[in-house]
C-alpha cells in the first residue's frame, strides 16, 4: 500500500500550480545552534501555504461529472485557499466553510480566490460537520484537509523535493503537524528512500492531537487546542495520517507559544520572511530538539508551512520572542519599602540589562516589583541571576514560565484594593468577533460584583479577559456551575503566585 504512495508521489501533478519551493540555508541559527539548518520555504507558494499541493492533486485526480458538480472544504484558512486555488484553475464551484473566528487576511484571499465562503461556527469541527451537512443536500464532494490519500500524496512531493535539493545526507526533517496529512506525505517519501533521515512531528503543547494518538495507539479527540497556531488547530487526526505516523515518524516534540514567537524571528532574521505561528513550528521543535541532545554538526530541515496571518498579531509574537529565545527573564522582587531600595536592587542586578519594571506602592514595608531583565546565556544566566538575588536576601518568583504573568500581570502590576473580600481570579477565552465583549459580559451576569477586569485581544484570533469576581463562601458551588454553563474555556486563577502578589489583597 506504501509502495503506491511512492509512485504516486513521483508523478503527482501539483506542478500545474504549484512552486518547487527552495531550501534555503538559515546562515544566522546555523552558526548560533552550530549545526547546519536548511528552510523548506512553503511559505513562498501562491497561497502562502504547502496545501496547494494536496488541494490540487485531489482536485485533478477527481472524475469530470464530479469535478463539475462542484466542491466543498471545510478550513481555517490554508486549505481553503488551495481549494480555492485549485477548483478556479480547473473551472469548477468551490463552496469554502469556515469558523467565523478565521482570520481576516485568510477570509478575504480566499473570496480574492473566487471561494463561496459561509462562515459557520466558532471551531474547526463546527465549520467541518456545517460542511459535511451541504456536500449531502448539494450533492457536493467534501475535500478532506488531510486524511485523503491524495492529499497525503500532493503534500509528499514537499519531501521529494527536499532530498533532490540537497545531495548531503539529511539528519533530520522537522515537520509541522495538525491533522496529519503534511507529515505524513513527507514520511512516505523520506522513509522509503532515505530510511536514516528521521522524521520529527512537531506540535503546540495545547494541540497535541498527534502526540495524544501515538500515546493511546489509536485517534483521539482532544477536549480542548490551543488557538495561537491555529493552522494546526485540530481536534482528532485522521485515521489514515495516524496510520502512516505511527509506522513511519520517529517522534513527535512538543513546544510552547514562546517558542513558536522565538522560531519566527529567527526565520526573519535570516529570511526576512514573516511565517504565521504554525509556519514557525518546526523551526521550533529543531531548536529544542538541538538543545535537549546536544548535537552540532548536524544538518537538519525545518518546513516553513505557511505565512497566512494577520499583521496584528506581529505585536503579541515580538513581545514573546525574547522569552521564548530566553534573552528575557520575568521575576517578581520583593524589596523594602524604604529609601535607597531601589538602588540597591538594582545594583544586586549589576551589568543585565532592565527590560521593564512595573512597581506601585501598596505596602508601608514592602515593594513588589516585576521585572523583565535581558539575557544572553538563556537558562543558565536566569538561574544564576535568580540565585545572586536570593543571596542578597531578595524574595523572587520566576514568571517566565507563568502565562498569566506574561499575558496580564506585566500590564496590572499594582492592583491591590484595601479591604477587598471573597475575590475569586478567573481567566477567560472567548472568539473574538463584533460585540464578543458584550456577550461574554451578558453572560457573566450581574449576581456577582466584577472587582478586576483586564482584557486584551491579541490579534483578532481569541480575547483574552482576566476578571476578579466577588463569590462568597456559600455561592461557592453555584458560582462554579454558572462558569460550566457559559461555554467559554476558562481557568481559577486564585492562587496564582503573580496574582497573589500583585493583586491579592
Amino acid at each position: 500500500m506504501d509502495s503506491n504512495y511512492l509512485d504516486r508521489i513521483r508523478t503527482a501533478r501539483v506542478y500545474d500550480v504549484a512552486l518547487k519551493t527552495p531550501l534555503e540555508h538559515a546562515i544566522n541559527l546555523s552558526r548560533r545552534i552550530g549545526n547546519t539548518v536548511l528552510l523548506k520555504r512553503e511559505d513562498l507558494q501562491p497561497v502562502f501555504s504547502f496545501k496547494i499541493r494536496g488541494a490540487y492533486n485531489k482536485l485533478v485526480q477527481m472524475p469530470a461529472d464530479e469535478l463539475q458538480r462542484g466542491v466543498i472544504c471545510s478550513s481555517v484558512g490554508n486549505h481553503a485557499q488551495g481549494v480555492a486555488l485549485a477548483a478556479r484553475e480547473l473551472g469548477n464551484r468551490a463552496i469554502i466553510v469556515m469558523p467565523v473566528t478565521t482570520q481576516s487576511i485568510k477570509v478575504d484571499a480566499v473570496k480574492a480566490l473566487g471561494g463561496e465562503i459561509i462562515l459557520h461556527g466558532v471551531t474547526y469541527d463546527d465549520a467541518y460537520h456545517k460542511a459535511i451537512e451541504i456536500a449531502k443536500t448539494q450533492n457536493l464532494t467534501f475535500i478532506h484537509p488531510f486524511d485523503d490519500p491524495d492529499v497525503i500524496i500532493g503534500q509528499g512531493t514537499i519531501g521529494m523535493e527536499i532530498f533532490a535539493q540537497h545531495d548531503e545526507p539529511i539528519d533530520a526533517i522537522f515537520v509541522p503537524v495538525g491533522g496529519g496529512g503534511l507529515i505524513s506525505g513527507i514520511a512516505l517519501y523520506a522513509k522509503a528512500m532515505f530510511p536514516d533521515t528521521r522524521i520529527i512531528g512537531v506540535e503546540p503543547e495545547d494541540t497535541a492531537s498527534m502526540h495524544a494518538a501515538l500515546e493511546a495507539g489509536q485517534p483521539v479527540t482532544l477536549k480542548h487546542v490551543g488557538i495561537f497556531a491555529d493552522g494546526v488547530g485540530v481536534q482528532r487526526v485522521g485515521e489514515e495520517t495516524f496510520r502512516i505516523c505511527r509506522k513511519h515518524v520517529d517522534e513527535i516534540i512538543l513546544v510552547n507559544t514562546d517558542e513558536i514567537c522565538a522560531a519566527i524571528q529567527d526565520i526573519f532574521e535570516d529570511s526576512r520572511a514573516v511565517v504565521e505561528p504554525a509556519g514557525g513550528l518546526a523551526v521550533a521543535g529543531l531548536k529544542r530538539y538541538v538543545s535537549k541532545n546536544n548535537l552540532r554538526n548536524g544538518t537538519f530541515v525545518a518546513v516553513n508551512s505557511g505565512a497566512n496571518f494577520n499583521f496584528n498579531r506581529l505585536r503579541h509574537i515580538a513581545e514573546r520572542a525574547a522569552i521564548g529565545e530566553q534573552r528575557e527573564a520575568l521575576i517578581a522582587v520583593e524589596i523594602p519599602e524604604r529609601q535607597g531600595s531601589f538602588l540597591a536592587f538594582c545594583e544586586a542586578i549589576g551589568q543585565h540589562n532592565i527590560t521593564e519594571f512595573n512597581y506601585r506602592l501598596s505596602d508601608p514595608d514592602n515593594a513588589r516589583i516585576f521585572v523583565g531583565v535581558e539575557l544572553s546565556d538563556g537558562e543558565a544566566e536566569r538561574r544564576s541571576l535568580i540565585r545572586s538575588l536570593e543571596k542578597a536576601r531578595y524574595t523572587v518568583i520566576d514568571m517566565s514560565d507563568d502565562e498569566m504573568a506574561k499575558v496580564h500581570i506585566r500590564h496590572m502590576v499594582g492592583g491591590l484594593a484595601p479591604d477587598l473580600r471573597d475575590e475569586r481570579l478567573c481567566r477567560f477565552e472567548f472568539p473574538e468577533r463584533p460585540g464578543a465583549l458584550l456577550k461574554f459580559l451578558q453572560a457573566i451576569g450581574s449576581r456577582w460584583n466584577i472587582s478586576l477586569f483586564h482584557y486584551r485581544n491579541h490579534g483578532s484570533d481569541y480575547g483574552r479577559v482576566l476578571a476578579g469576581i466577588q463569590v462568597p463562601d456559600a455561592d461557592r458551588e453555584d458560582f462554579a456551575q454558572h462558569l460550566d454553563e457559559l461555554g467559554y474555556p476558562h481557568w481559577d486563577e486564585s492562587a496564582n503566585p503573580a496574582y497573589r502578589m500583585f493583586l491579592a489583597n
